[in-house]
């Protein structure tokens, strides 16, 4: 499956914060949402960087519990792996690994259109194999 695919299952919403935001903002975010990264842009279609979770945990332990009323900026990583609508779930899954990243922005034309999370490519894995299961079923069950 593509990119593409996922981005029509689940939907293009991307959650994002401004650099300026806190840490402090970008957690609640993060719980409120149920989510575990925030896609860093300015006007929402380029992106500054990606704050993740485990970004806020690091910085919270390098700094203290203060660095949370700084901004998304002191934890964020600026140096963002991206993806493409066309690009396979395959691909992402071999890029995420190598990468050690849970999420991947997706850029089209070099703006921001979705994002994707190393859980919507398991899930799409899992449809597709259910479906390869339900199709060899069918050919051994009828013969065609």
């Amino acid at each position: 499956m593509r990119v593409s695919g996922i981005l029509k299952d689940k939907g293009s919403d991307v959650a994002t914060v401004t650099p300026d935001q806190t840490l402090a903002h970008a957690s609640d975010e993060l719980r409120r949402r149920r989510i575990g990264a925030l896609v860093v842009t300015n006007d929402g279609e380029s992106i500054e960087g990606i704050l993740s979770e485990r970004d806020v945990v690091h910085a919270i332990a390098l700094f203290g519990h203060a660095v949370l009323n700084q901004p998304v900026t002191t934890a964020m990583t600026a140096e963002v792996w991206t993806c493409g609508p066309d690009d396979t779930t395959e691909e992402l899954a071999q890029a995420m690994t190598f990468h050690r990243t849970r999420h991947l922005p997706v850029m089209k034309q070099g703006k921001l259109i979705g994002i994707v999370s190393i859980g919507d490519i398991v899930k799409s894995r899992l449809t597709e194999l259910e479906r390869e299961r339900e199709q060899l079923t069918n050919y051994i069950t009828t013969g065609r």
